[in-house]
């Protein structure tokens, strides 16, 4: 009995106990569903306060990891580029029903008597099959289409063949790269007149950011490079830009009021100007995503329709290193370079120092009803002291 009344306290039996715990927990439930809903009732009403400048180093790094990660991959496997690049033949076909699911080794078997030994060979959904090979004469194509119609138990015209020269693939490349280099131009030249060069360089940079990611995932993946690739990467490029655009609108319209008020770092008014954006920037991706997943999930690889995929893959990746980039990449590397001007930086060093000293009290404002004067409200370095040291702290 005395081992038992040391573990018990006075007046509460372990059952008490339980019940506490119970409330205690439901208690910290109830608090942290009302923090969340707090939280996104700020994000829908833009009333956020996210410290997106100040944890730049740590958006750097990610990016620079999964970019680093991306190079390595290139550097070691390359890109596979469609015929539409490389030149030469490719046959496409689909097995019959009674056939069942084809199966590469079986494919390699068909075409190997035939001289075909390093064909890339492409199982595509339930029943497609794809087999590529440098360009070779007529005769031997109508032989591979033969094998591989008897193999499928489909009729010779239902294979298809295509046959794209070498002057033609390099020629689709050259043009590739050149639509790419017409397109950073035309954006920066825009941007430089719309806002100014610096926001210029800082969209160009989140570009390139998005390029390197976008070729890191391809390489990894090793899905196709074909010409649909090309066209969903510069529907991406342009909708990265569209968000940084909107983000860079917001700061350039608020950046006057720096020298209005004079409490305000370049930096700290590019945080605000992100937070007062981020919902507007969350429903745009969010809304530009769905309906490019449903194809690429439910038209690819549900229904089978293959053709798409890779116009589907490259938007779906774009859009969501695009979105990433606006916020994370292109305005940081803005508030990094600002900072470093002259106005900017003088700025910067007189509110640090003014933080650092006792404000000014604040006179007590006259009656105005007594003196038939208006109140004077208090100076603006007055009010902005105990502000920048509270960020200080923080």
């Amino acid at each position: 009995s005395h081992g038992a009344a040391t573990l018990t306290s006075p007046g509460k039996t372990p059952g008490d106990r339980s019940r506490a715990g119970r409330c205690g927990a439901e208690g910290d439930r109830a608090e942290d569903l009302m923090s969340l809903r707090t939280a996104l009732s700020d994000l829908f009403n833009e009333r956020t306060n996210y410290d997106f400048i100040g944890r730049t180093r740590r958006w750097f790094v990610l990016s620079g990891v999964v970019i680093a990660i991306g190079l390595a991959s290139l550097g070691l496997r390359g890109l596979v580029f469609g015929i539409d690049f490389e030149g030469g033949t490719a046959w496409q076909l689909e097995t019959a029903k009674a056939k069942g699911k084809p199966s590469v080794a079986e494919v390699r078997d068909v075409i190997k008597p035939l001289g075909l030994d390093t064909a890339k060979v492409q199982v595509l959904g339930n029943n497609g099959i794809r087999v590529q090979f440098e360009h070779v004469d007529r005769d031997l194509q109508d032989k591979v289409r033969d094998a591989l119609a008897n193999y499928a138990k489909v009729k010779a015209p239902d294979v298809s063949v295509s046959d794209v020269g070498p002057t033609w693939g390099s020629e689709v490349s050259r043009k590739a790269a050149q639509a790419l280099a017409v397109f950073l131009l035309a954006i920066a030249g825009y941007l430089s007149w719309r806002f100014e060069p610096k926001m210029a360089g800082a969209a160009l940079a989140a570009v390139v950011h998005d390029i390197l990611i976008t070729v890191g995932v391809y390489s990894l993946s090793g899905f196709e490079v074909s010409p649909a690739t090309v066209i969903a990467f510069l529907t991406i490029l342009g909708f990265s830009l569209y968000d940084t655009v909107v983000v860079f609108d917001k700061v350039d319209e608020n950046v006057s009021r720096i020298s209005a008020v004079g409490g305000e770092t370049y930096s700290a008014l590019v945080n605000r100007s992100l937070n007062e954006v981020l919902m507007r920037s969350l429903n745009t991706s969010f809304v530009a995503l769905l309906p490019v997943a449903s194809m690429l999930v439910v038209g690819s690889y549900l229904m089978g329709a293959l053709v798409i995929r890779d116009f589907a893959l490259a938007l779906f990746i774009g859009l969501l290193t695009g979105a990433y980039s606006s916020v994370f990449i292109a305005t940081p590397v803005l508030a990094w370079w600002k900072e470093r001007e002259p106005r900017y930086r003088t700025l910067r060093s007189r509110i640090e120092g003014r933080s650092l000293t006792t404000p000014t009290p604040v006179p007590e404002m006259a009656d105005s009803e007594s003196t038939g004067s208006i109140a004077r409200p208090p100076a603006a370095e007055e009010v902005i002291a105990p502000r920048a040291r509270k960020r200080r702290r923080h």
